[in-house]
């Protein structure tokens, strides 16, 4: 049970830290969610919204940071 617990905190963790992020990306202007390749539908009855170059940037980013993250802790 201690695991699942210890998991629970570092997933809020993450998440605590996430929300930093995408908050202080937006203090700074940060265009996310509005970049070229982001697909937006706009009807009369409705909105579609996908952020296609958003996710791109955001997933290489990740992968970068997190390559990173599993290099140094190797050692």
């Amino acid at each position: 049970m201690e695991s699942l617990a210890r998991y629970l905190m570092l997933g809020g963790i993450v998440l605590f830290l996430l929300g930093g992020g995408v908050y202080l990306a937006a203090k700074f202007g940060l265009p996310l969610g509005r970049l070229p390749g982001d697909i937006r539908i706009e009807g009369e009855n409705g909105s579609f919204y996908f952020p296609t170059a958003s996710s791109i940037l955001v997933s290489v980013v990740l992968t970068i940071v997190l390559n990173l993250v599993s290099f140094l802790f190797k050692k």
